[in-house]
């Protein structure tokens, strides 16, 4: 029915709370797999999520450090349904939005993908500013009609995201993607935790100037199917 991919870069002490958290909610359905990718990580995370291995569990594993994007093309090239569920592996995304934004996307043939919108963000003031200001800039040139592209949890169809030119930073603009191209989008207020172990993988300067030429990037990938 649906594949749940989650990237991970040393997040051993967070990922077996999480798993739990997905099965208790979504104990209702049945047809799910879970593809875990461990993105070179130097702690024991390979070692911990091999442990949780099973029918619904699938392990990928990278050989060198690719990046968020490269994992999540990865896992979900390798998934096997045709609705697609991403989520961070840090625990800020709670489990408990998954079935509201799913039972929402199954519900409205026409969206072909649903996102989260955190609110009450528990980050450091510094890295919410940044967001804020990020998230004002994309919106203003993509038009892509979302507050917050930087929340991970979404829900799309898999095979409309396959037809995207894939580039490194593009798990961030799979809303003016998906509207560039022509699709319906929804979004939907979320919960947004705190990170309880490890810190956070993104430099704030460096996110920024990348984002502007990822930005760039899907200007011309969206003039280009135009």
């Amino acid at each position: 029915m649906f594949s749940i991919i989650i990237p991970l870069f040393n997040e051993a002490k967070n990922i077996d709370k999480l798993i739990k958290e997905i099965n208790f909610n979504l104990n209702k359905y049945k047809n799910y797999e879970v593809i875990l990718i461990d993105d070179a990580s130097t702690d024991d995370t390979f070692i911990t999520i091999n442990k949780l291995k099973s029918e619904k569990i699938k392990i990928l594993k990278n050989t060198k450090n690719k990046g968020q994007s490269y994992s999540i093309y990865k896992g979900i090239s390798s998934s096997l349904n045709k609705i697609i569920i991403t989520l961070d592996g840090d625990g800020q995304n709670d489990p408990k939005d998954i079935p509201k934004l799913l039972e929402h996307y199954l519900s409205q043939d026409s969206i072909k993908l649903i996102g989260g919108i955190r609110k009450k963000r528990k980050d450091t003031l510094i890295k919410i500013t940044s967001s804020k200001i990020a998230n004002y800039v994309r919106s203003q040139l993509l038009k892509d009609n979302c507050k917050d592209t930087g929340c991970s949890l979404k829900v799309f169809n898999r095979k409309i995201f396959l037809e995207f030119p894939y580039f490194d930073g593009i798990h961030r603009f799979l809303p003016a993607l998906f509207n560039g191209y022509g699709y319906k989008t929804k979004f939907i207020s979320v919960n947004h935790r705190k990170r309880k172990f490890g810190v956070s993988k993104y430099g704030t300067l460096k996110r920024l100037y990348k984002g502007i030429i990822d930005m760039i990037r899907v200007i011309k990938i969206l003039k280009n199917k135009k």
